[in-house]
């Protein structure tokens, strides 16, 4: 599958399902890099969940995204702010002009780009001394729950092993900064569900079977199963910690 489409059927259970970012992650740029104002690329920017947390706090972000269905998604939802502008493009050629950003980020996206490519398009776009941020929510496998969840998603997800982001290693995401120094934060956040908001959060993913697929059903009683057995009041948590790599080239 060409990884920039991969998303096009996804697009609602994506804007209704998917974890947004902590707030105190604009706060840590701010305090630690010195990011109070400034012009933001949001590459990989999707339905515009990390766009919106910085258009929000009074940045300008231009949204790049090679998804139309995602970006199309993204430009009503964020259209009415100010600051947000929608740019059809990838992490490699993000249409945008030579040194006319002060950061470029990608929240959930980076470990779909290729990485020597996507860093020298960051350089040309970056102003002198712009700041790279990476995010990524991380899914906890602590509680048994979340444990039996990452048990189902293995069974179920078509290439989840070869596309999950923890694939992308803290030693990788390291050599993409160099020789500029990287900081790590890490930040708790959650999302609580009741089976049809897990079902969609599950299915908000790239790698699971939607309706009409081969074994999509199996799937979703196997999910129910799992409900059922650890729900309380009925409702489920799912944790993560969102990491922020950032640093300043």
């Amino acid at each position: 599958m060409n990884n920039t489409q991969r998303f096009s059927n996804r697009v609602e259970n994506y804007v209704k399902y998917r974890p947004h970012y902590p707030t105190a992650i604009v706060t840590y740029l701010q305090e630690r890099f010195g990011f109070t104002a400034g012009t933001i690329a949001d590459v990989g920017a999707g339905t515009g969940i990390l766009t919106k947390l910085f258009l929000d706090a009074g940045y300008t972000v231009y949204a790049v995204e090679p998804n139309e269905p995602m970006l199309a998604k993204a430009t009503v939802l964020l259209n009415d702010h100010p600051g947000f502008t929608a740019m059809p493009g990838t992490a490699e050629n993000t249409t945008l002009a030579n040194n006319s950003v002060d950061a470029v980020m990608a929240g959930q996206a980076f470990h779909w780009f290729n990485a020597e490519k996507s860093r020298t398009e960051f350089m040309r776009i970056l102003k002198p001394h712009g700041l790279v941020v990476l995010v990524w929510n991380e899914r906890r496998i602590d509680s048994p729950f979340e444990q039996e969840y990452e048990v189902l998603i293995n069974r179920y997800g078509n290439d989840y092993v070869q596309v999950k982001h923890r694939n992308i290693e803290q030693d990788d995401i390291a050599a993409f900064f160099a020789p500029m120094a990287m900081d790590l934060a890490t930040f708790n956040n959650q999302q609580v569900f009741n089976f049809e908001g897990l079902k969609g959060r599950l299915l908000s993913s790239s790698y699971v079977p939607l309706q009409g697929e081969p074994k999509h059903d199996e799937m979703i009683a196997g999910l129910k199963a799992l409900f059922d057995k650890y729900q309380q009041a009925g409702a489920i948590t799912i944790s993560y910690d969102t990491r922020v790599y950032a640093g300043r080239w």
